[in-house]
């Protein structure tokens, strides 16, 4: 506790860079990767594209696991940056950010799905066309479903602490706001793929749109700006006055 509480705005930037690796593998693993090798309704053009450059795929499938490594060092350093507020709430966050971590984490188990049956394809020819259509087709749908619901405790991450942002007096309020807009919307987008599924399509991608702005606004922010240092050592010292003593 001593160190942090020497070096508050240092952690904060370490964060803010974290989180902006976090955000460029993120759109590197789902825009450029599943974006030019999914074609969304049909298995087989899936299957052939991933047969074609399956060193792709997988460098996005390594790029996501890194994504959610680095995950776990922000999830401490948000708690430290924000339990001066609020520790429950700060915890509660955090649990909610393990969560989601653990759930995409576990996800990545389907793009293996995908890239060992695309490569089942080309060794066994006599694999019919329709039942491997079925299972890419089943395989990349799975994928879809654990990805909102890991989105959904991300949204409720992105809530919380944007609502300790606005409580804290070393984040600007609007940063904290842009968070807790960015939380609805994946709450907003999840909701919907779980129980509306042909609202959800309509809404995707630009129900997401909020959510990139936000956090990317609040990674920026941790990188350029870091905290009022000042404002986050009056609330540490007034919510752990011993915290010195103790260390």
């Amino acid at each position: 506790m001593l160190d942090f509480q020497r070096a508050p705005q240092s952690y904060a930037r370490l964060g803010g860079v974290a989180y902006l690796v976090i955000i460029a593998l993120g759109l590197f693993g789902e825009t450029y990767v599943r974006g030019s090798l999914v074609v969304p309704g049909d298995g087989i053009a899936t299957a052939a594209r991933i047969a074609e450059s399956p060193g792709l795929w997988r460098l996005g499938i390594a790029g996501d696991l890194l994504m959610h490594l680095l995950d776990v060092p922000l999830i401490v350093l948000f708690y430290l940056l924000l339990r001066p507020v609020s520790h429950l709430l700060a915890l509660v966050s955090s649990a909610f950010n393990v969560v989601q971590t653990s759930v995409l984490a576990a996800n990545k188990l389907t793009l293996i799905a995908l890239l060992q049956l695309a490569s089942e394809a080309v060794v066994n020819a006599d694999l019919p066309s329709s039942v491997l259509g079925s299972l890419m087709s089943l395989s990349a749908s799975l994928h879809g479903y654990g990805f909102g619901m890991g989105l959904l405790f991300f949204g409720l991450t992105c809530i919380i602490r944007g609502h300790l942002m606005r409580r804290s007096g070393y984040f600007p309020p609007l940063l904290g706001t842009l968070l807790v807009v960015a939380g609805a919307s994946y709450v907003v987008n999840s909701a919907a793929l779980f129980t509306a599924p042909e609202v959800a399509s309509a809404l995707f991608p630009w129900v997401l749109v909020p959510a990139f702005v936000g956090e990317l606004a609040l990674a920026l922010w941790l990188t350029v700006r870091g905290i009022n240092v000042a404002a986050w050592e009056n609330q540490a010292g007034l919510k752990f006055p011993h915290a010195n003593s103790a260390a």
